[in-house]
């Protein structure tokens, strides 16, 4: 118990010196388990761990969702989405806004990556939006909290790591991610509402498209649906697994670039060597959270836990927002993937102990970690809307997104009360 609560302190203090939040992890799982074991035992744990998640063949789909996204970022169907998105709503106020959050809803469909997602939109959305003079709060508030969909709008990497994690269907979980996707367009949407009622000069109305204009502006977005269609259709269909459909969504992008004379052997290798550096990124922090979680796991703490979490039994509620209420905390100096992957190990034992469905949980708590998306102080999807935007300033971004987070908190209340909200679709998942 007390190495234990001197490693997360240890964790916890690393992390705010700005290291590398996998080097940490490494480090206090490494020299965790030394002290509580012996040096060769961590030697061996560090060893087996890369080991056996290099050779994992349910992770191979991180990998090949990856390659997917960046084949489909190539051939250009962002900015076909924010077209046919802004002929239908880029004539209301706040309407070029709206195009954006839901166009950033289904290039997350097809990519599933947050920072993808927000990084690609904000080239595609920005000139727009500054042509019909938005207020840059507006703007890249839409584009950042837009981007965070895409680790709940299947298919999802958050999704599948969270699944093998513990032990839960790909499938069901994907499914689950969907209504809440959805609710989470209409709010962010709702959102962009609320701003241009209070502040009506912040999103101008845009040019208003005739329905041959809008019909015409859907013809270029069936690339989308029939790649979506095929890797979600396959799963759901259980024409193949998900790690087979990632890899025919893979394929299948790979085509749809090639066939739009969007790929030349420059932009292959540059695709290629780009989803090398994510994937190894993402792995080297998957197995300093597992390096952590081994270190924890040998100590009393998930125990003694789960004895604590006992006496709430009668109101189990309880125990869900304390451990909300730390995902909130910690999404303020925590990216995403490694929140999850440093919390889930620890917590969902307690929570399917406490009786609370594994699947509902998953939903709950990519929603949550999408809020650390876009709040300070460590918001990466701000910080990546910074880097591709250097001429507007942090504290512009982080104001912008206010009104979005908030649309969050009410989207977490709503499927904390409602769990069909999320259970209902992965109920006719076999």
């Amino acid at each position: 118990m007390t190495e234990a609560l001197i490693g997360l302190a240890a964790l916890l203090i690393l992390a705010f010196m700005r290291i590398p939040i996998a080097m940490v992890m490494i480090i206090v799982g490494f020299m965790g388990m030394a002290w509580v074991i012996n040096p060769v035992a961590a030697f061996y744990n560090v060893g087996q761990t890369a080991f056996d998640a290099a050779i994992n063949y349910e992770l191979s789909v991180v990998p090949l969702f990856v390659l997917m996204g960046n084949f489909v970022a190539r051939a250009r169907l962002a900015s076909e989405l924010y077209n046919a998105s802004n002929a239908f709503l880029g004539h209301r106020k706040g309407g070029l806004a709206m195009a954006t959050v839901v166009a950033c809803g289904g290039f997350s469909a097809i990519c599933g990556s947050s920072l993808a997602t927000a990084a690609t939109m904000s080239k595609v959305a920005m000139p727009s939006m500054r042509r019909f003079n938005y207020s840059d709060t507006l703007a890249t508030g839409s584009i950042a909290a837009g981007g965070t969909l895409g680790i709940l709008i299947p298919p999802s990497v958050i999704l599948v790591i969270y699944g093998i994690l513990t032990q839960q269907s790909i499938g069901k979980l994907f499914a689950a991610g969907l209504i809440p996707g959805l609710l989470g367009v209409l709010l962010y949407l709702a959102a962009v509402r609320y701003v241009t009622w209070r502040k009506p000069e912040a999103g101008p109305a845009g040019e208003r498209q005739d329905w041959s204009q809008r019909l015409y502006a859907l013809r270029n977005v069936w690339g989308v649906l029939v790649l979506f269609g095929i890797v979600m259709g396959g799963i759901y269909g259980g024409v193949f697994s998900p790690t087979e459909a990632a890899g025919i969504g893979a394929f299948g992008a790979f085509l749809f670039a090639l066939f739009r004379g969007a790929l030349s052997w420059q932009v292959l290798w540059e695709v290629l060597v780009e989803s090398v550096e994510t994937t190894a990124m993402l792995f080297t922090v998957l197995i300093g959270a597992l390096l952590f979680a081994n270190f924890i796991n040998y100590t009393d703490f998930p125990q003694a836990l789960l004895g604590f979490a006992q006496q709430f039994a009668d109101t189990p509620w309880l125990v869900i927002l304390a451990i909300l209420a730390i995902y909130v905390v910690l999404g303020c100096v925590f990216e995403s993937l490694s929140m999850i992957l440093l919390t889930v190990p620890i917590f969902f034992p307690l929570v399917r102990d406490l009786g609370y469905d594994p699947i509902w949980f998953g939903i709950v708590v990519v929603v949550v970690t999408e809020i650390s998306l876009i709040t300070p102080p460590v918001g990466l999807n701000v910080f990546v809307l910074r880097g591709v935007l250097p001429d507007v300033k942090t504290s512009t971004i982080f104001k912008g997104v206010t009104p979005f987070w908030c649309a969050d908190l009410v989207r977490l209340a709503l499927i904390v009360a409602i769990p069909a909200l999320s259970l209902w679709l992965p109920s006719f998942v076999v």
